[in-house]
């Protein structure tokens, strides 16, 4: 079913282009070999990846600041495998984890694809909740920069995904209304609610393949927005 009057085409970056969680796997390995410690990546991970989406639902709910999510987000997972650790250790961890995650550019399966195929029809744009400082450069990195005309993130709207605030704010400034636009992302709070919310449509991007109640428009791989675009 092709979606008509779409002109313009918003993605989420993390866990929907770029490969969060595989580039974050690869960040955690090299900063602990960095710091010689003695932990079994793949128990830290099995901890820190819940832990991780549970502060940034706090985060965008506004209930925690960037510190203390890139603090406390460190501090739970490594009690959480009895893992002994300074404060000290776990702020310069944060610090360096931000540093090495945006080297790698890991992107899902047929990003590039997807992307070339959309540019010819569609003005792309993006809007994350994402660290200003992190965003870009990964982006670079991989090397979708190129498609995106406009690229909007929390800290420049001063409001996190789903507040209407954000979706307003990257409207305007991709010049383009709500309804010919969609947003496209992994998130079905943050991302299709949000976008529902101010009369976008949206497209769930259902990689780790949840059973939805709702009717909701969704992909599992991103080569199947050929569908809708």
């Amino acid at each position: 079913m092709k979606l008509k009057k779409v002109k313009h085409v918003f993605f989420d970056l993390d866990h929907t282009l770029w490969d969060f969680d595989k580039n974050s796997a690869l960040a955690f390995e090299k900063i602990f070999q960095l710091h010689d410690l003695k932990i079994n990546l793949d128990d830290f991970l099995g901890a820190y990846e819940p832990i991780n989406l549970d502060y940034w639902k706090l985060y965008r709910e506004e209930r925690i600041k960037k510190p203390e999510l890139r603090y406390g987000r460190l501090k739970d997972s490594f009690d959480s495998i009895n893992h002994e650790i300074s404060d000290t250790i776990i702020n310069q961890l944060s610090e360096d984890y931000i540093t090495h995650l945006t080297t790698f550019n890991h992107l899902f399966d047929n990003t590039m694809y997807i992307l070339e195929y959309l540019k010819a029809n569609y003005e792309l744009h993006i809007i994350t909740n994402g660290f200003e400082e992190a965003q870009q450069k990964k982006m670079n990195t991989s090397g979708i920069s190129t498609y995106f005309k406009t690229v909007t993130n929390s800290e420049q709207a001063g409001v996190k995904k789903p507040n209407p605030y954000i979706f307003d704010f990257a409207l305007k400034s991709a010049n383009a209304k709500n309804d010919e636009s969609v947003m496209i992302g992994d998130n079905l709070e943050a991302d299709v609610q949000g976008a529902l919310n101010i009369g976008m449509d949206a497209i769930f991007f259902n990689y780790r393949k949840e059973h939805l109640k709702e009717d909701i428009k969704q992909v599992n791989e991103l080569i199947e927005l050929k569908k809708y675009l």
